[in-house]
């Protein structure tokens, strides 16, 4: 049997673990920035339902296969994981990182590396100082990435993108004029440029507004429609992702809404799941392959950064027990295994963590359930079943950074810019929950008998162009107008409400600027418009009616009836949008009164709140 191999290197850094583990962990970033070149994964459905995954690359020359098992962790503590090599040089390597606080607030780093070769080469590599040479690129990048952490590098890592060729440098160039010329670019351009330019493969391949926004220090509608606005002058490419509900991987991705499938299977958890257009449908971008190429494959497909939303992820053999020294904040945990089987739902209260146990169930398979916790600082786990399981401890913020398909489409520059971006004829999709105002003037055929045709059409329009920025502004889309009415989508119901309330706020001002523009040119019309607003949030139906997106259902229909009940000046909600707890804080200070009426196409009265004028 060969000698086992083994290094430990150990570095004092200033840096807190807390500080240093999203990119010490990062080990996609950290292969990518040492050139390790990409790999290819086949994940293998097993006869119990589990999933091995079997990788293969090709190393300077050198075919390698292995399995390519799931890491081990524990957040913001260590990870560990030992591969083992079907063919190549090496028998097996099995890296190891440990984060330990120091006295003074800094970190002491350990990373081990053990190893045993295959063959005269794979002795070769290991007489020659292999190890050594390793630990040496790992000294630098781990002292790297501490120096990022203190501000004293502008990267994680020291890092050279690929080259570009002069014509995808040029063509970078040109779209980067047209962007910054667009009114949807919000003077980012630079920093999307740059961007995409330097940024590692790991960065592009599935580039996500929400943290663009997060690392750019921007409102994130801001990041959607430089996005969008770089997609439409060519220079990224859309693509709508089916996460799976279990890791949160992309398991299925489409181009166009109209490729997008109702359903999709998951290798690496073996489960199929249906796409949810307000949960686990969601829209990402990454460059085009005419101003960057992104590689197939993966730089490291299981490590710690890629399930972010997971803090404990633990290997146990049957009849294993084992405890995790971790600290766990308040909170909702999930906990269930790699393992496709049960799951069980936790609501921490600061104090011992629940045992975590898995055991054989009377059906196939086996279940998760928890008991009392046994002790603060650790978390037990008991492997009762016959077989290895993989357990997991996550939190349910794993969609944290992924812009859903309902936030997109519900805002205003979606629909500008993508207009083709549509549903498959005939199709329709269910939507959770979005939230629909409904407006219209008061007294708008009085209004065209006093100013006459012209006057009054050029007032209507700019009303439009007046709610439309404003909707906008709060992240929803005006879906279409209905002769003076107009039909608005918000993802959530506190943007609908502060768009109507400054709709309503802003009336006034909107007629004296009108007023006085005409004043100024001579024609001193005193056209003062009221309007009438209902607001109404719930389930409906998404499908494509005059070729863009439209929403149908009983939403829409008490929507518009609730701005039918409205007199001029007036917003009314209806009751449970008002006692939202998101709007409830926004109506604290508002003119209110409770009512209920008989609504046409509703079986009972319907309660709802009216804002008075």
């Amino acid at each position: 049997m060969p000698r086992q191999h083994d290094r430990v290197w150990a570095w004092e850094l200033a840096a807190p673990p807390a500080a240093l583990w999203p990119y010490l962990s990062d080990t996609a970033r950290f292969n990518e920035a040492a050139g390790t070149p990409r790999y290819a994964v086949e994940e293998v459905v097993q006869p119990d339902g589990s999933v091995k995954r079997r990788a293969s690359a090709n190393y300077k020359g050198v075919a390698v296969e292995w399995d390519d098992p799931p890491f081990e962790w524990i957040a913001e503590r260590e990870f560990r994981q030992r591969r083992v090599f079907r063919r190549g040089p090496l028998r097996y390597l099995a890296p190891t990182l440990k984060l330990e606080a120091t006295a003074d607030g800094g970190s002491r780093v350990t990373y081990r590396l053990s190893g045993a070769p295959r063959g005269l080469i794979g002795h070769l590599l290991f007489a020659t100082g292999m190890l050594d040479r390793i630990g040496k690129g790992l000294e630098d990048m781990v002292r790297h990435a501490a120096a990022f952490v203190q501000g004293e590098a502008e990267t994680p890592f020291a890092y050279t993108p690929p080259p570009a060729s002069l014509e995808q440098q040029q063509r970078l160039a040109g779209l980067a004029q047209q962007l910054a010329a667009a009114p949807y670019a919000h003077d980012l351009t630079d920093k999307l440029v740059t961007h995409i330019a330097t940024a590692q493969e790991v960065d592009l391949v599935r580039l996500r507004p929400r943290k663009l926004a997060r690392d750019w220090q921007v409102p994130l509608r801001h990041t959607v429609e430089l996005c969008l606005e770089a997609t439409r002058v060519g220079m990224l490419g859309l693509s709508w992702n089916l996460l799976c509900p279990r890791c949160g991987g992309a398991k299925a991705s489409v181009a166009s809404l109209d490729q997008l499938p109702r359903h999709a299977h998951c290798p690496s958890c073996n489960i199929s799941y249906d796409g949810d257009f307000t949960r686990n449908v969601e829209i990402s971008f990454s460059p085009t392959s005419s101003i960057r190429n992104i590689a197939e494959g993966e730089f490291c497909m299981g490590g710690p950064h890629v399930s972010r939303h997971i803090l404990v992820q633990q290997i146990l053999q049957p009849g294993e027990q084992r405890t995790a020294s971790t600290i766990l904040p308040p909170g909702e945990y999930r906990l269930r295994t790699l393992e496709p089987g049960g799951e069980s739902l936790v609501q921490h209260d600061g104090g011992a963590f629940p045992t975590v146990i898995a055991e054989t169930s009377t059906a196939p398979g086996f279940i998760i359930r928890n008991e009392p916790g046994q002790m603060i600082g650790g978390i037990v786990f008991h492997n009762r079943t016959s077989r290895e399981l993989t357990f997991v401890v996550e939190t349910r913020d794993w969609r944290r950074d992924a812009l859903t398909a309902h936030e997109v489409t519900t805002m205003q520059a979606f629909r500008d810019l993508l207009p083709n971006q549509v549903l498959r004829p005939g199709e329709d999709i269910g939507i959770d929950h979005v939230t629909l105002m409904f407006t219209d003037l008061e007294g708008s055929t009085a209004l065209y008998e006093r100013l006459g045709d012209g006057a009054a059409y050029r007032l209507v329009r700019r009303h439009f162009a007046f709610l439309a920025a404003t909707i906008r502004q709060h992240d929803g889309a005006l879906v279409k107008t209905i002769g003076d009415a107009v039909m608005a989508a918000f993802a959530t119901p506190e943007q609908a409400v502060r768009a109507g309330l400054e709709i309503r706020d802003r009336i006034g001002a909107f007629n004296a600027e009108y007023r006085a523009e005409t004043v100024a040119e001579g024609r001193a019309i005193d056209a003062a418009i009221g309007l009438k607003m209902g607001l109404h949030g719930g389930r409906c139906i998404a499908v494509n009616l005059n070729e863009r997106l439209d929403y149908f259902g009983s939403t829409v229909n008490l929507a518009a009836r609730l701005q039918g009940r409205c007199r001029g000046g007036e917003m009314i909600l209806s009751q449970t949008l008002a006692a939202d707890p998101a709007v409830a804080p926004l109506l604290q200070d508002r003119n209110l009164c409770q009512e209920a009426a008989e609504l046409k196409g509703f079986d009972q009265p319907v309660p709802f709140v009216r804002l008075l004028t």
